[in-house]
This record gives C-alpha cells, structure tokens and sequence, in this order.
C-alpha cells in the first residue's frame, strides 16, 4: 500500500486521460431527472462530478450486473437452433468517487458469482474495472456500515481511495490496478498535515455512524435460525408491499430471471433481468405452488439471506449498511430496527423480569 497527493488539477487531468483513452468513467452525478439527488453515471470531465453531496440513490452495482443483459443469441435453421455467445471480456472503466459501502459489494457477491458456476459476464467487468473509493462524510441515521464491519474509512474493494484534504485528495493506493492508475500522477510526497486530517476525518465518520447501530454479533446467524417461526416476522413484515424496491437499490442483492425472448420466428435472445425475492411470482412453481405464498415469509426470507443464509455459506454478511433500503422503503420499513428486534432475542431477559 502507497499514498500519494492528487491535486484537482492532476485528478482532472488523470480524468481527461482516461476518456481520451476510450475508458469510461463512472462517478457521483446530479441526477437528470432530480438535480436535488445524485446518480452513478458516465462522465466526461470533473466537473460534472459531484464528490461529497449525497450517495447515490442507487448503488454502482449496475455497472458489474446490469439491470437486463443479453446472454447469448439464438437462430433456428434448418439442421437445428445455432447459438451465438455474447463476448465475456468488458471493456475498461473507472468508478471513481464511490462510497465505501459500494465499493465493498461486488467483493462480497464475487463469493456467489463464482460458487457452483463461474459467472464470466460479472468477472469479464470486475477485471475490467478500477475502483476508486471516497472516504465517506455522507452518513445519516439510516447509515451502519460499521455494524457490518465495514465503515466510512473503509478500503474493502477499493483499488484506491481518495481522502479529500486542503488543495487536493490523499490517495491511499491499495491494488496493482489502483497503482497503475495513479503511478504517474501526483506526487508521494506528503505533510504530516495531511495524514492528521485524513486520520481526524475518518475517525469522526466512523464516531457519527456507531452511534446508529452496534456491531452485529458473530452469533446472529444463530439468532435468526432459532426463531424462524418466530411470531416477530408476521408482526414486522405488515408493513412490507411486497415491491421490491430494497432489492432494486442494494448494493448486494444479485436475484435475477432469464428469459427467451422470441424476435421474430427464426430469431431470439435469452435474456437476464434483475428479479427480487420480495414479489409473490419469484417462487411460484410451474404447478402453481408457492413455497413462499405470504409476503412475511419473502420478508423473512430477504433478512435471513442477509444475515444468516448468506453468513452460514459463504462467512460474510450480505449487507454493507449503506442504509438505501430503509430510505427508499414505501412501507417505512428500517432494516436497523428489523436487525435490532431480532437481537433482543439473544439478549438474556434481567432476572425478575416478565417474560
């Protein structure tokens, strides 16, 4: 690991360099239907960036697992259906200025992406991707990264990190790509003034976000496993509708249906589209069976993947506290006050008291 000094005159040239070079470059813009709200989106100069204004309403996880993608092409012919791939290998880009709650996703999906299949699509971009990181100042009460052991400071996925500091960025260089990216801009030379910063800063972020949510417990899992049939989810899920709308802007859900979609009789495309636990068809069987036919067992399900399921296979947690769900939920729901209620569970009740 190295760190370096960045002005904004050398991160914008390192920008203009990028898109000179045909790498496209992703970072935190004004949205262009709500310029009160930020998106992830191509840009052409730094000045179109918006570092430091508000996370983005949706994740950059878009940019790794599309929203809908073409799997492969078909053409039926008259000795049988011709199959046509579609190329594994992305072309290169830059995320730069992302929230470290984004930036740790993709790390924590890549487990699944490569579990009993190797998802080329999703590696083919991740390989083609440097991931420049922003030292977070963007937390509200919706924020608990640090209860997932991640926090505003965070380097987990980053290939760099930029600290913003008087007259520039520190940048903390994590990676080889992330060392390739910035080997010729800026200088190694820094002030102690600037480690003081960057070190007050980050530990202040980390302050605001603990006070939201303690660390979950490593025995959570647990807790989960031992009241699936808990009363609590019924009570909790009233509020859920059902649409899906937390899975659409988390950072780690990767749920997702393929389809056949016919052009034309001789023509067609399999297709892979975003789909969320949350709605009723996502388990209907082709009989017509449910597994999950009320919507506090899909409920329960989207937390227990989180938090147990996922924890159990693969030895994180599903979830980088980045807080979108509980801002963006139609029903009012905060997946802090979720986690919070199952933990008293685990929580041995004082001796004398009503149970």
């Amino acid at each position: 690991m190295t760190n370096r000094f960045l002005t904004h005159e050398n991160l914008s040239k390192l920008l203009a360099d990028l898109v000179a070079a045909n790498t496209r470059v992703i970072a935190p813009v004004r949205a262009h239907d709500d310029p009160a709200s930020v998106d992830y989106l191509p840009i052409q100069k730094l000045e179109d960036a918006s570092f430091g204004a508000q996370l983005p309403r949706r994740s950059a996880k878009q940019f790794f697992l599309p929203a809908t993608e073409v799997l492969l092409q078909y053409r039926s012919e008259k000795d049988g259906v011709k199959i046509e791939e579609v190329p594994v290998k992305a072309k290169p880009q830059v995320i730069l200025g992302a929230a470290p709650c984004d930036v740790a996703a993709p790390e924590i999906v890549d487990k699944v992406m490569n579990w009993d299949y190797r998802d080329e699509l999703w590696f083919g971009r991740r390989e083609a991707t440097t991931i420049v990181s922003m030292l977070c100042s963007l937390m509200d009460e919706t924020c608990f990264c640090t209860a997932v052991g991640l926090g505003p400071d965070s380097l987990r996925g980053s290939d760099a990190m930029l600290m913003p500091v008087e007259g520039g960025y520190f940048v903390r260089v994590v990676t080889e790509k992330g060392e390739a990216l910035f080997k010729d801009y800026g200088t190694e030379q820094l002030s102690d003034a600037m480690y003081a910063q960057v070190r007050k800063t980050g530990e202040e972020a980390r302050t605001k976000v603990e006070r939201n949510m303690p660390a979950i417990p490593a025995d959570f899992a647990r807790t989960l496993e031992r009241n699936f049939d808990h009363p609590l989810w019924k009570t909790l899920a009233l509020r859920c509708h059902g649409c899906g709308a937390c899975a659409g802007i988390c950072p780690t859900c990767h749920c997702f249906d393929i389809v056949d979609e016919h052009d034309d009789a001789e023509h067609g495309v399999r297709r892979r589209n975003w789909d969320s636990c949350q709605t009723q068809r996502f388990t209907v069987h082709g009989s017509g069976h449910n597994p999950r036919a009320s919507q506090s067992e899909r409920f329960r399900q989207r937390i227990e993947h989180k938090f147990s399921i996922y924890p159990s296979r693969f030895g994180e947690i599903l979830c980088t506290g980045c807080g979108r769900c509980s801002r963006t939920c139609p029903g009012g729901m905060n997946l802090a006050e979720v986690v919070g209620e199952f933990r008293k569970l685990s929580t041995p009740a004082p001796e004398g008291s009503a149970q």
